[in-house]
């Protein structure tokens, strides 16, 4: 066949999609595999409609006493929160930007355990939103569909098409990982247990007490908290953030534009580059009742040449604190972290330049995707960006030199507790799809956790029955690990912007454009990253950007 290289990766993927989806199977086995496939979509759905109304259900209402010792902006989401369900009085709710930080300032110890126990128990409620049940289902019928398909497990089908290709690479990856973070959380621990029994509480510490005494740690040893932070990153001045990087490193343009939206709080930008128009992006940022938790990035509409020149219609989904009415939306440095990571995602479907829809953008291999969203991250943390645009909400000044310096001199601050809930989490997953599946879940998950010696104050980031990454859908299933697989090359990665002496360096980012951003799943990974660095990378960059190395 006369075929470009593109159109010979579309043959290929669309033939293994079509194989792997079951063209080969034939009578018996072919029908179970539809009714597998039918019934695992009806579950995964299932399983985001329960947690959503869990999540929506739940409140804790606060009296004025309750508010003793939290920062402005924690009072004044919990005050919102509580007018949104209609109380007399403040309220937490389940939103994330609203608990965590409850979490990390209210010194009610009592108050703390009702929240966090509210939190981890998203799911296992019982009654008809409890996920348990549809978890054991889903993995048994996701084993199921792998041996109709010929696969050992479900692991390794869903593996054998990713970067990491087999469970030993992935396990491999997350133990090298996982032993000097955990040795981090442990050192963490004891300060932390020592702290606790100061303030004259007994016991050991408990994982409703870490946010709230590691946040005082981070005060006390790095003079920085949240509450000071928090003014300086406006959610508008962020937004400009990321779009400003973006013209430095690939020259585009963002402008507010009227488009038909789908809710009043959705903002909308058209992109351009030299005047030419590139894309519609959208800015849906406020959390509200019937969204579901945590952030992500789609694309309404994927570009494309086939037939004709169709430009992307992306959206960013996040769930930020929605401030009072004519107050300024402020940002915790997560929110920040997380609105550049999503734009990160954002900017590979706006500036994909592919021929075929089904490769373009974000089309590409699982443990991959994650490359430049979290790439997108480390340029917040360039000491000009956040020099020009953190300003502060009431007086418009930047953010003090020491204040900037001190924030990210702290940017490894309790590492090791966020890497090992992460990996944690992700050994978790993996290990539900390798074997035979768990008949109790919730077991499996105890047992794992207690071989890899997980730290008593620490739980995985994402219990079995709120996995939504694994069980609202097929995504994410044995693939968990993929944002740790992308952060090795997008550590790697920002190093080589380092070696070139600047973070906008322009070669670097044509690079960055021509072989990563602009080509979607037209090539194999390991050949873009390699076309991009002049290698593959090992895992050495990520421990030294985690400062997990001695």
């Amino acid at each position: 066949l006369d075929l470009t290289d593109e159109q010979q990766r579309v043959l290929m993927l669309t033939h293994r999609g079509f194989v792997r989806s079951g063209a080969e199977l034939v009578g018996a086995a072919r029908d179970r595999l539809r009714d597998v496939r039918e019934q695992l979509a009806v579950l995964g759905t299932d399983f985001t409609q329960n947690l959503l109304e869990d999540e929506r259900a739940w409140y804790m209402e606060l009296n004025e006493d309750d508010l003793q010792g939290l920062p402005d902006f924690v009072v004044s989401a919990a005050r919102a929160a509580g007018e949104e369900k209609e109380l007399s009085n403040p309220a937490i709710t389940l939103s994330r930007s609203l608990i965590v930080p409850f979490l990390q300032f209210s010194p009610r110890r009592d108050l703390r355990e009702r929240a966090w126990r509210a939190w981890t128990s998203r799911g296992a409620n019982g009654g008809e939103t409890d996920n348990r049940e549809i978890a054991a289902r889903t993995l048994a019928l996701r084993a199921e569909r792998a041996e109709l398909l010929g696969y050992d497990d479900f692991a390794h089908y869903k593996l054998e098409t990713e970067m990491a290709e087999t469970p030993d690479m992935v396990e491999e990856l997350l133990m090298k990982v996982w032993t000097p973070a955990r040795a981090s959380a442990a050192a963490d621990a004891v300060r932390l247990q020592a702290m606790l029994h100061e303030d004259g509480e007994s016991g050991q510490l408990e994982p409703w007490d870490w946010r709230y005494y590691s946040e005082r740690r981070r005060s006390e040893e790095h003079d920085l908290n949240e509450a000071a932070l928090k003014p300086y990153l406006q959610l508008d001045r962020m937004i400009e953030a990321a779009f400003a990087c973006a013209g430095r490193l690939f020259g585009i343009e963002a402008r507010p534009v009227d488009v038909p939206r789908y809710h009043p709080d959705v903002r909308a930008w058209e992109i351009t580059r030299d005047g030419q128009h590139l894309a519609i992006f959208l800015g849906d940022y406020f959390a509200r009742g019937s969204k579901r938790s945590g952030a992500w990035c789609a694309a309404l509409r994927s570009q494309r040449k086939l037939g004709s020149e169709v430009s992307p219609v992306v959206v960013n989904v996040c769930n930020f604190a929605k401030p009072p009415k004519g107050q300024p939306a402020l940002l915790s440095y997560d929110d920040a972290r997380t609105l550049f990571h999503e734009f990160g995602h954002a900017l590979h479907q706006i500036l994909s330049d592919v021929t075929y829809e089904s490769v373009s953008g974000t089309s590409v291999a699982r443990d991959f995707v994650e490359l430049p969203s979290q790439l997108y991250e480390h340029w917040l943390e360039v000491p000009e960006v956040l020099a020009e645009f953190a300003t502060h909400a009431e007086t418009g000044e930047p953010m003090p030199e020491e204040l900037l310096t001190r924030l990210l001199d702290a940017a490894n601050y309790d590492m090791g507790y966020q890497t090992v809930e992460y990996v944690a989490a992700a050994l978790v997953d993996l290990d539900f799809h390798r074997g035979d599946p768990p008949t109790d879940p919730m077991q499996r998950q105890a047992e794992i956790l207690d071989r890899i010696d997980m730290p008593h104050a620490i739980t995985m980031r994402h219990a079995t029955p709120h996995f939504a990454h694994v069980f609202s859908g097929d995504g994410y299933s044995s693939g968990y690990y993929s944002y740790m697989w992308s952060e090795v090359m997008d550590a790697d990665a920002f190093e080589a912007f380092g070696e070139a002496g600047d973070p906008f360096d322009p070669a670097t980012a044509k690079r960055l454009e021509d072989h990563i951003l602009s080509t979607g799943g037209t090539r194999d990974a390991v050949e873009l990253y390699t076309a991009f660095r002049g290698r593959m990378p090992g895992p050495d960059a990520l421990l030294r950007g985690r400062g997990l190395v001695a």
